[in-house]
């Protein structure tokens, strides 16, 4: 349980150091993916070294044993002819070997459990790069998705920045103009009303004034003409 939780911690730790740069996610993702394969190679070469090993060790502890059993016939040969010397050290040769058999066996017990676990780690690890493959594909796509809406805002705010805008600001900028034209032309018109305004007011004046001289003309006449 150890080697697989170190192993993931490796993982994370190299994911969280990519992901803590600004890149490309998918780049990111690729990268990951590919450590998780070369990963699993390595861990199946484990596997197989150690079921190599666990073969080597059950040669090893096959042989002992059959030597060991080699010496006991020997000692029961070697007392059946009377022998006890020869077969006392036939024996002493039959219990080395067997105690090289036992401490082979008890290896073996170890490597079996080690290749297990190495096994079930393999599986585990082969499960997640599957889990990762599909993830991945739906990380990319929402990545992608991502950029092309980032995409889209970029050419919504060039519209509303750019040529668009530009064209609203010109139209302000006439629109402006035309309101300073409509009021110039307003104030000509108030001017010139006024001219004729007063030109006329002088006319009514003058006309006034005439008929006023007219008037004390005809009184002086009148005058005039009751004195005589």
């Amino acid at each position: 349980m150890g080697i697989f939780d170190n192993f993931w911690g490796i993982i994370r730790g190299r994911v969280n150091s990519l992901l803590s740069d600004t890149e490309d996610p998918e780049r990111i993702l690729e990268e990951t993916l590919a450590d998780m394969q070369n990963d699993l190679v390595k861990l199946r070469q484990a596997v197989a070294q150690a079921i190599a090993t666990q073969k080597l060790t059950e040669r090893q502890c096959y042989q002992a044993q059959s030597t060991a059993d080699e010496w006991y016939r020997r000692g029961q040969l070697a007392l059946q002819k009377g022998q006890e010397n020869l077969a006392r050290e036939a024996l002493t040769r039959r219990n080395s070997y067997q105690e090289t058999a036992t401490i082979m066996k008890v290896q073996m017990k170890q490597q079996k459990q080690v290749v297990e676990k190495l096994k079930q780690n393999m599986r585990q690890l082969e499960q997640k790069i599957s889990e990762a493959k599909l993830k991945k594909n739906i990380y990319i796509a929402r990545a992608r998705s991502v950029r092309a809406s980032e995409k889209l805002n970029e050419m919504l705010n060039l519209v509303n920045t750019g040529p668009l805008s530009a064209f609203e600001q010109m139209e302000e900028k006439i629109m402006q103009l035309e309101a300073q034209s409509e009021a110039m032309a307003e104030l000509e018109t108030d001017s010139l009303e006024k001219k004729f305004t007063l030109q006329e007011r002088d006319n009514d004046i003058e006309t006034e004034l005439k008929a006023m001289k007219a008037e004390m003309l005809l009184r002086r006449k009148n005058s005039q003409s009751s004195h005589q």
